[in-house]
């Protein structure tokens, strides 16, 4: 197939429905996570779970960096932005992320300079338009956005340009995928990997699942037959006993990742001990850092930043939805007091967070109005 349409095509997608209710055992019950948000959003944005047996249930994974960052590292990063030598950069979805402190769009308000910014080059070029200000890139993302990152660093380095640096908040997505499979109260049948991500690091790293836990996994994309597909190789896997990692996105995703970007990460970064993630806790060598040899770019380096760990309000459910232990509409604050327009918790934030992805489509469920 060669255009989006053809994946949207309703004949197509009834037989595929056909294919996965015929693949089912009725007496059972599925539960299959979505890794990545964007999946989640494309599910209800097309209405997929209508489509599917009842006993089909899609679970939300961790597969959104904004949503994963935890509220004390909002904190440092506006503690940066204090300075008032320093110019703050940030994708638009970071500037409504709260921290204890409010939002870095709040903060901004109260007048400190932080712009949006689509690209981290354009950070550089703030940079390089700035002589006398400071210009700190609030990185964040997981291997997705990761390589772009690692560019802009290996061009300042070339070009000399000391005046910018990163706040570096790329994490990878096995250690979480592995810290969800460990959890006791998890139940999982299969996995949709993550297609993004997955064009970065190529589906090797996900062998892990199927030889470590037997449990399938389907690399898709995000459109409706994508995600229906792979659905229907998971269910294939599960009837035949089989456990295999299957790339659905043969379109986008390479094997072996795209080697260039992996080279360039390698370069830049190196693996942290361990991180943060919000609902998750510590988990090892699960967030990159800069390389020494990048220590003059690094914004850990040259600001002190408190390094003080935040837990969510305690009304939020952030930590549950997460780990797929929650449905969004189960939260105590979904709808109300936690909604786009206010959000309490960054799932409610970002593009691909699940609560969003909820409030959006399927906010009738939970039975919250406009």
């Amino acid at each position: 197939m060669k255009y989006v349409d053809e994946f949207r095509d309703p004949e197509l997608i009834n037989n595929v429905s056909r294919e996965i209710a015929h693949s089912v055992d009725p007496g059972r019950h599925y539960r299959i996570m979505e890794v990545c948000g964007g999946h989640t959003h494309a599910i209800y944005r097309h209405g997929l779970k209508d489509v599917l047996p009842e006993n089909i249930e899609l679970v939300h994974g961790p597969g959104c960096p904004v949503c994963v960052l935890p509220m004390g590292r909002v904190d440092d990063g506006l503690s940066i932005a204090d300075d008032p030598d320093v110019i703050m950069t940030a994708f638009g979805d970071m500037m409504r992320v709260p921290g204890t402190r409010g939002t870095p769009l709040e903060l901004k308000a109260r007048g400190a300079d932080i712009r949006m910014v689509y690209s981290p080059l354009d950070a550089l070029r703030i940079a390089q338009n700035n002589p006398k200000k400071h210009v700190c890139f609030f990185a964040i993302g997981f291997e997705t956005t990761a390589p772009s990152t690692a560019l802009t660093l290996m061009r300042a380095k070339a070009q000399s340009v000391r005046n910018f640096s990163v706040f570096c908040n790329h994490v990878t997505i096995v250690p979480g995928i592995r810290a969800i499979l460990d959890s006791p109260d998890m139940r999982l049948d299969g996995f949709v990997g993550p297609g993004h991500v997955s064009t970065v690091i190529g589906c090797r790293p996900y062998e892990f699942i199927a030889c470590d836990y037997r449990k399938p996994v389907a690399v898709s994309g995000f459109e409706p037959l994508d995600i229906l597909e792979g659905i229907l190789l998971i269910l294939r896997q599960l009837r035949a006993g089989e456990a295999k990692v299957e790339n659905q996105y043969r379109r986008i995703v390479p094997w072996e990742g795209n080697l260039p970007a992996l080279k360039a990460m390698a370069e830049v970064f190196r693996l942290r001990p361990y991180f943060e993630w919000r609902g998750l806790g510590f988990i090892s060598q699960s967030a990159l850092k800069l390389s020494p040899d990048y220590a003059a770019w690094d914004a850990e380096v040259q600001f002190e930043v408190p390094g003080v760990r935040v837990t969510d309000p305690k009304a939020a459910q952030c930590g549950e939805v997460l780990k797929g232990v929650l449905k969004p509409p189960q939260c105590k604050l979904f709808g109300t007091q936690c909604n786009p327009e206010h959000p309490v918790g960054a799932l409610m934030v970002s593009s691909e967070g699940a609560c969003a992805a909820y409030y959006r489509y399927a906010r009738h469920e939970a039975g919250v109005s406009a």
